[in-house]
């Protein structure tokens, strides 16, 4: 592949966004709710249906580039587990940030979904994490991590067993830093995409980990039989590049 030099892709600002799973509207994965709809539930939720650079897609030719690393400066944390109705959604409560190029983002919360939404070579993972970042401009970056069945994650152990089962809220006494639930080799996919759930709102910089996290067969059945799949189906790429950094 050709070799590119390109570091961080400024991002769209946004004043004000609503984040994965965020309030408890109507719309959900499937029925008259799911993602088929979302576009014409509400007029602020347009851009899921008319946006070009929607997300999530399927990784499939992506090019080597010269991209900035990601430094990760993530910090132990109480955490506040949330069942939002969409997702379990983790609030990172310390100073956590990633900073790339000259950019940093402070990470806000995390979240999952089943199967991975993001898909390599049209092919899923059985569980994606999404840990979500803004800027002081209020500009968005997720960081995506594929989740793959094998040996049981000790990190997700820590709040794991503590998902509310119903629309509540519940802060943990163990501290949990989020360094943990990444993979050891840094190595990811970089391209412009949105927000997976309403109102999808575009102008999102994802970096998708080339290496997924090993997580156990019944971590995998106690997510869903919580929450039930909850993955958006691929969008068209429209175009887009997706760069590789090694």
């Amino acid at each position: 592949m050709k070799l590119m030099k390109l570091f961080l892709i400024a991002p769209v600002c946004f004043s004000s966004v609503a984040l994965a799973g965020s309030g408890h509207d109507h719309w959900g994965y499937g029925g008259s709710g799911g993602p088929d709809n979302w576009g014409s539930m509400k007029a602020e939720y347009a851009e899921c249906s008319s946006g070009k650079r929607q997300s999530p897609i399927d990784i499939n030719h992506a090019l080597s580039a010269k991209l900035s690393s990601i430094k990760f400066n993530y910090q132990p944390s109480l955490v506040e587990v949330l069942n939002n109705g969409h997702t379990i959604q983790v609030n990172n409560n310390a100073a956590s940030s990633i900073k790339v190029g000259t950019e940093q983002y402070d990470l806000l919360q995390f979240h999952f979904h089943s199967p991975s939404e993001n898909t390599v070579g049209n092919k899923p993972y059985d569980m994606e994490m999404h840990l979500v970042h803004k800027n002081k401009a209020g500009e968005l970056a997720v960081v995506g991590v594929f989740l793959k069945a094998g040996s049981n994650n000790k990190q997700l152990d820590k709040f794991w067993g503590d998902m509310p089962q119903h629309q509540d809220r519940k802060m943990l006494k163990a501290s949990l830093n989020p360094k943990h639930l990444l993979p050891a080799n840094k190595s990811f996919y970089h391209f412009k995409g949105s927000l997976t759930t309403p109102p999808c709102s575009e102008g999102v910089n994802w970096f998708v980990m080339k290496n997924p996290v090993q997580v156990s067969k019944q971590q995998i059945k106690q997510f869903l039989s919580i929450v039930g799949e909850n993955a958006r189906p691929v969008q068209a790429a429209n175009g887009r590049f997706v760069l590789s950094k090694n």
